[in-house]
């Protein structure tokens, strides 16, 4: 049987989950009665979302029948997507090949990038998905130059030719202009009507070479992905690359030194079956009764315990958390122990499932125990919040999202920090470094001035310009990326009507005139709504975020003062009105000095209850910092 590894990549929303779908009926691999859309996505989050979230591996069988006719495959396909799932039985003949086929279905979006490039590592091949209408996108190029930068070799699909807009011939050529991929090898296909499935399978079989061949006899495995199951423990799904695995085998893992037994052996075609032994070229997951979550590290290489191979496999770069947030428990004062450990043991949990996120304990006078915890992008941060509540039923306070700066200190050190609350005094430093963004922008032509003026209004510099197609334009600026995670991307959204993509990749850390701008809410400095900005924009900024908080702080018995200060400057204030009961009511006449004593008594009242008192701050007020823009 001849192997096959690809991904499917593409932009968010070109329809990669779809096409997916198609693949496995057309193959038998599930029957039109078990078909149902996003099939291979899992959770929640992703179907209602219609996102791709976590990459997911799959194993099919496909009889191919080299030289056949369009009419022929088309008839194959169309009995495939009738009939029952029949992995099984298939055998080599005369006239064809039995090919199996292992595919991934990877995420789309800019945050999930490490997502993709961990699937990649792991193929020979990759299929890459444009949609018609829209034509190549941002994270289409991105894609695209990961799949190039691993030597894959790339299939071209146009996606989406039934819909009426359909730019097929356009698109194509834009594919060949920006990619440098032939337009003539570009496959139509439409993912919702079956069309072109027939030929993007044959070309699968016929373009895609095969892996390649064992270098040792030493098993070595590549571990691209990992689960933990509260039954079974972690769950690793790996790449076979030298040697074999087998049910029984005692295996060792060359980074972590730890050694287990395996107990099964599975592929999941799409639902889990259970397999004696696989060989190169293959993919398949593995149980090991592997308890602790630390034995297992994305990117390590699994091999036996007897005549191990010395040389692990090539891994992957540690993925760059780019924006960092903290996270405490949402509870109630007497149950803050017990809620904490329960967000600890959550977060080691998802942290398996998902490598690309970190999390270290901080303490905050405000908050309590809770972690500070790094992410690829906005998106990514949400989603794990969310995945935290909805999978592990635990309530989240979040902070506003910062980003890594780098402070140059007198004495030449250079220490990074991801809270403002970290920066050193200012006597001890002698510059802040800022990350500075490659930000690649694909818009409409008519759209091209908004956008000019919202990279300049976000500090940016200008780079480079180019044409694709007609009727859009890729835009190459420099922005820090501190301008562009909070809102930059739903401006950019809005202000081209939906048309506009854009990608980023961190380039540089330059030195800028940054300042912290402390919060302090009753004489109080709160660190968590610390922000580091422009001294240009440090006035605007904090003013801006006081008015916020004024409407997001409930009013108290005691006057609450909202200020904004650079170390021992205030740049801004608001207040927060007190509620006051009308204590002069009862007085109905007489001497004025009767009614100026109950209002001395209440003033003294109000000036103990704000020494004492203590204001509450709800977790909308935390999020104000995100919105940058006008009331």
């Amino acid at each position: 049987m001849l192997i096959r590894n690809f991904s499917i990549i593409a932009h968010i929303d070109h329809g990669k989950s779809t096409l997916a779908d198609r693949l496995m009926q057309a193959t038998k691999a599930v029957s039109a009665r078990e078909a149902r859309a996003q099939l291979l996505d899992d959770m929640d989050i992703e179907r209602e979302r219609g996102i791709t979230i976590k990459a997911s591996a799959v194993t099919v069988t496909h009889h191919h029948k080299p030289g056949s006719t369009k009419d022929q495959l088309e008839e194959d396909d169309a009995g495939a997507l009738e009939g029952e799932a029949a992995l099984e039985g298939a055998s080599d003949n005369a006239q064809g090949q039995v090919y199996m086929l292992n595919f991934v279905d990877t995420p789309g979006h800019v945050d999930f990038n490490y997502e993709v490039s961990r699937a990649l590592k792991a193929c020979e091949g990759a299929i890459l998905v444009v949609d018609a209408t829209q034509g190549v996108q941002a994270q289409t190029v991105v894609n695209a130059y990961l799949a190039i930068n691993e030597n894959l070799e790339i299939i071209p699909v146009i996606n989406k030719i039934d819909l009426p807009s359909a730019r097929v011939d356009e698109v194509a050529m834009e594919v060949e202009q920006v990619l440098g991929l032939r337009a003539e090898d570009c496959i139509p296909v439409s993912a919702k009507t079956g069309q072109g499935i027939a030929e993007l399978l044959a070309a699968i079989c016929e373009r895609i070479p095969g892996p390649r061949a064992a270098v040792m006899k030493q098993t070595r495995a590549l571990v691209f992905d990992a689960q933990y199951d509260d039954y079974r423990g972690v769950v690793v799904a790996c790449r076979v690359f030298d040697g074999g695995l087998k049910v029984g085998d005692k295996i060792r893992m060359i980074g972590t030194e730890r050694k287990f037994q395996i107990t099964e052996i599975g592929k999941r075609t799409p639902k889990p079956v259970r397999v004696q032994s696989v060989g190169p070229g293959e993919t398949c997951f593995l149980v090991a009764a592997i308890r602790s979550l630390g034995d297992v590290r994305i990117g390590d290489t699994i091999t036996l315990d007897i005549d191990p191979a010395t040389d692990a496999l090539p891994g992957y770069k540690p993925p760059v958390q780019v924006v960092f947030c903290d996270f405490y428990p949402a509870t109630s004062a007497d149950a803050k122990g017990a809620d904490f450990e329960n967000l600890r043991e959550a977060i080691e949990k998802l942290v398996l499932n998902d490598s690309s996120f970190t999390f270290v304990p901080v303490h905050s006078e405000a908050l309590g125990f809770g972690f500070r915890c790094g992410f690829l992008g906005l998106l990514h941060m949400e989603i794990i919040q969310e995945r935290l509540e909805r999978e592990f039923n635990t309530e989240v306070v979040q902070t506003a999202p910062t980003v890594t700066y780098k402070i140059r200190m007198r004495d030449g050190t250079v220490m990074e920090i991801n809270n403002p609350s970290e920066l050193p005094n200012p006597g001890t430093f002698e510059e802040v470094l800022e990350p500075i963004c490659k930000v690649e922008i694909i818009v409409p032509n008519e759209h091209i001035g908004a956008i000019m003026k919202l990279c300049t209004e976000r500090r940016g510099v200008f780079k480079s310009q180019q044409v694709i197609g007609e009727s859009r334009q890729m835009l190459s600026w420099e922005i820090p990326l501190a301008e562009i995670i909070y809102d930059f991307y739903d401006k950019l959204k809005a202000m081209t009507s939906g048309y506009g993509t854009m990608d980023y990749e961190i380039v540089d850390f330059r030195m800028n005139d940054l300042v912290k701008v402390d919060i302090l809410i009753n004489g109080d400095i709160v660190e968590a709504l610390a922000v580091i900005c422009h001294r240009h924009n440090a006035e605007y900024r904090g003013r801006l975020l006081l008015k916020k908080l004024q409407k997001q702080i409930d009013r108290h018995q005691f006057e609450i003062p909202l200020q904004a200060a650079i170390g021992g400057k205030i740049i801004a204030r608001e207040t927060i009105k007190a509620f006051r009961k009308d204590v002069t009511s009862k007085c109905y006449g007489g001497d004025v000095s009767r009614k100026r004593k109950l209002l001395d008594k209440q003033k003294e009242g109000k000036k103990k209850m704000k020494s004492i008192g203590r204001v509450d701050i709800p977790q909308e007020a935390f999020m104000a910092v995100l919105d940058q823009g006008d009331e």
